[in-house]
């Protein structure tokens, strides 16, 4: 009898997690459903308002010529050659500038904020350079390294340098002194403290600025292709501008806007993966 007693609660409680488990997925449902609204409506007026003359359509154009012009890319290719070899252009320069603007920036990051003489010294410097408006420095980088992607490449990388070396700088400081005292008493040396500490302390903190990180780095080679390249998207913006064709500027800009939601959903799953031992954001907005 006590056996049962104690074994009775588990239906109800199997029902309570059944529950909150279809409420969650209708909750998404019911999100999902509202983004592709949004979208839809947001589409339709600015199709109606076009052909009703309400906006310029030359200015402006209209997503049905926008479409009309990505099919065309796809189908036929574009003036550099195909769309695919474009994005491919794109997506190099801003991941190559991406990685090593990441490995710099997680680098330095952590030296300064275990170094405080270092963070002394260089600390000055590194605020100053943060203070000139980085976009600025394509055209000097393309003097210096031409029309090929090593311009390109530079740009991103100095875009993508200072978020994640400020956010590794930061996870280094806020190491739990606990952590670090109880190490050393266990008789790890500052390396090991460094590595098998500090590092995996700072890891939430330098993935907080890499969703960001990879933007700048799109932005950085769209800007350097945008003044002078051979190939890209950013090329491709500029030859739609200078041929006064809205609706390949709107092109070019969704497929990027594509790439970077795609890049940012494949950085958000790893970031899952690493993080597993993280609890769930509840979504609720509290």
């Amino acid at each position: 009898m006590p056996l049962e007693t104690a074994v009775a609660p588990a239906p109800a409680a199997t029902t309570r997690t059944q529950v909150r488990e279809r409420a969650a997925r209708n909750r998404k449902l019911g999100v999902y459903g509202a983004r592709a609204g949004v979208l839809v409506g947001v589409l339709g007026l600015w199709e109606l308002c076009a052909r009703q003359g309400v906006i310029d359509p030359f200015n402006f154009s209209q997503p049905s010529k926008i479409w009309a012009q990505i099919w065309q890319w796809t189908t036929h290719g574009t003036a550099q050659g195909s769309l695919g070899e474009q994005i491919a252009y794109t997506l190099y320069e801003a991941f190559t500038g991406w990685v090593l603007g990441v490995v710099g920036g997680v680098l330095l990051g952590i030296a300064l904020g275990r170094v405080r003489f270092l963070a002394d010294v260089l600390g000055p410097y590194i605020k100053v350079l943060n203070a000139i408006p980085r976009i600025v420095l394509a055209p000097i980088f393309l003097i210096w390294f031409g029309l090929g992607p090593a311009s390109k490449v530079a740009s991103a990388v100095v875009l993508v340098f200072f978020p994640v070396f400020f956010n590794a700088f930061q996870g280094a400081r806020e190491v739990d002194r606990n952590l670090v005292a109880n190490a050393r008493i266990l008789g790890a040396n500052n390396r090991r403290v460094t590595l098998q500490v500090v590092i995996p302390a700072a890891t939430s903190w330098i993935f907080t600025s890499l969703h960001v990180s990879f933007g700048f780095a799109l932005i950085g080679a769209i800007v350097g292709e945008y003044i002078g390249a051979t190939k890209g998207l950013g090329l491709m913006v500029a030859a739609a501008q200078g041929t006064f064709n809205a609706a390949g500027v709107y092109a070019a800009m969704t497929i990027l806007a594509v790439v970077a939601l795609l890049t940012e959903g494949l950085l958000t799953f790893a970031e899952k993966r690493l993080f597993r031992w993280k609890p769930a954001d509840s979504g609720d907005g509290r």
